[in-house]
């Protein structure tokens, strides 16, 4: 099977970072059960099937048990739930440099102590004193990545706590999120599911002290056994942090999830860095210290001229970002070198 299988191609697009496209897939079984909530044929318990393989698929992709796994609908609820279950003058440590649905549930609790440093320092700073970090695997502006090892290993040495965001890693970069005691991950980016679709992860030992603040009907143990009335009913596992689902999304997401588990990661990972690399090769500009499928670009106008050539890609920091994933082409590293010149 080749990569771009079940994608329909779109030439020049470099923007995975900021919205993944859907599989052929995808798009069916939207199609599908649309006309089935058309003609009123739809039941609400039919989609937990959809539910039940997209977190099967998205555990596998991230090297999580499926019971670590609930299902959310955006990074920024995690962050909060994080923020709100440390104790009253909890020590936390972000990159100053990260996405503010990390840093700003932190930020807004008046009650922890926040201290920024710029990601080249986070490992560095981590100290006995440290109760939590807070960090993004990859970095949305530039594509940096954490050494994620160096930072389980460090965190566990002084028995700090870790949340850690996969957004911009989950679907192209080996993980192991068991490892962590809570992930969050949006999938509309790399993981090419309809927006709304997210993910929780929650090691046994964080369920200790992470708390289901926003239990629901859909987090007791039989969703459908019964929704009215105490007393309180949650699932042993991380289902008690699930959200009620946005039932279309999931439609979407179970397919794709379980087409980017058939090809593998570590296959995805190496075309979308191969092409990155090789875009910064065709650049003459230096190579990064570890390969990312997202690429910074300093050069004046880039990213006007990009768009202009019909090359779709992102503006961050003042600066072109572009990203590639599995339906991206040596064809699209052409173009943008046409564009930015060759020397």
């Amino acid at each position: 099977m080749h990569i771009s299988d079940g994608f329909t191609p779109v030439p020049g697009y470099l923007n995975t970072a900021s919205l993944g496209l859907p599989s052929l897939a995808v798009v069916t079984a939207l199609q599908v059960r649309l006309a089935e909530w058309q003609r009123g044929e739809s039941e609400a318990p039919s989609f937990d099937e959809d539910v039940a393989r997209s977190r099967r698929a998205f555990a596998a992709l991230v090297g999580s048990p499926t019971s670590d796994v609930a299902i959310v609908s955006q990074t920024s609820l995690v962050a909060g739930l994080v923020a709100s279950s440390l104790p009253d003058g909890a020590r936390v440590l972000v990159a100053e440099e990260d996405f503010t649905s990390v840093l700003f549930p932190f930020l807004v609790d008046k009650r922890l102590q926040v201290k920024s440093v710029p990601l080249a320092r986070l490992l560095d700073e981590i100290e006995p004193s440290t109760d939590l970090i807070a960090v993004s695997a990859v970095q949305s502006a530039d594509g940096r990545v954490l050494d994620l090892g160096q930072l389980a290993s460090a965190a566990q040495a002084v028995g700090a706590r870790t949340f850690v965001d996969l957004t911009q890693a989950a679907g192209w970069l080996p993980l192991e999120a068991a490892r962590f005691d809570v992930t969050a991950c949006s999938a509309y980016k790399w993981l090419c599911c309809p927006r709304g679709a997210a993910f929780l992860t929650a090691r046994p030992e964080a369920r200790e002290w992470l708390v289901p603040r926003f239990a629901n009907w859909y987090a007791a143990p039989d969703p459908w056994a019964g929704v009215y009335g105490p007393p309180l009913r949650l699932a042993e596992d991380a289902r008690r942090y699930d959200a009620s689902p946005a039932w279309l999304c999931w439609v979407g997401a179970a397919p794709v999830l379980e087409h980017i588990e058939k090809l593998g990661v570590e296959r995805i990972h190496a075309h979308n860095t191969r092409l990155a690399t090789s875009l910064l090769r065709d650049l003459h500009l230096p190579p990064v210290a570890t390969p990312s499928a997202i690429m910074s670009l300093e050069q004046p106008r880039a990213l006007e001229r990009l768009n202009a050539a019909g090359i779709r890609c992102a503006g961050r920091a003042g600066r072109a970002r572009l990203s590639f994933h599995l339906y991206s082409t040596a064809a699209d590293v052409d173009a943008v070198v046409d564009v930015l010149g060759r020397r």
